[in-house]
């Protein structure tokens, strides 16, 4: 168990796809999306996960995290006890300076989203910002894929 403590951005541009060493197709969906916990599960590729973050701090950079592995078929499973509006997006890994940031493509009814995300070690770490990197979205709940999976990119046109 543990505190994540991470940064969100938009994306301005797909360069980063180029800059990318690794890229994984991921689908999640939601146990539980309450704005004080939320309950995860998580395919990622052949693997699965299920995950339980808690509250974001006031400035929404850091908040409880605790996640385990699952078997692939239970957490199929479990998809068909979460709400309504699951994710689907490919993640891309992209290494800056001595971090890594990882940018998901959404595809679906958030199709044209782009977010990237660094994880820190502390709140004030400094990194260096690529120049694909856009507007910061740090705490801005609509952003959270929790509130994406049931207000889609596609409603907010």
């Amino acid at each position: 168990m543990g505190i994540e403590i991470e940064r969100k951005f938009l994306v301005k541009s797909d360069v980063f796809k180029k800059q990318s060493y690794q890229k994984n197709y991921i689908k999640q969906g939601y146990l539980n999306s309450d704005k004080n916990r939320t309950v995860r599960i998580r395919i990622l590729d052949d693997r699965a996960f299920l995950t339980i973050k808690g509250k974001s701090n006031v400035s929404g950079t850091s908040r409880f995290e605790w996640e385990k592995e699952i078997m692939l078929d239970d957490a199929k499973s479990l998809f068909l006890l979460c709400e309504d509006g699951s994710i689907e997006k490919t993640r891309y890994l992209i290494k800056q300076g001595q971090h890594i940031f990882e940018v998901d493509d959404f595809h679906g009814d958030n199709d044209g989203l782009m977010i990237a995300e660094i994880e820190l070690f502390s709140e004030n770490e400094l990194f260096e910002k690529p120049d694909w990197l856009g507007k910061e979205v740090t705490g801005e709940l609509k952003y959270y894929n929790s509130s994406i999976s049931k207000n889609p990119f596609k409603n907010w046109k």
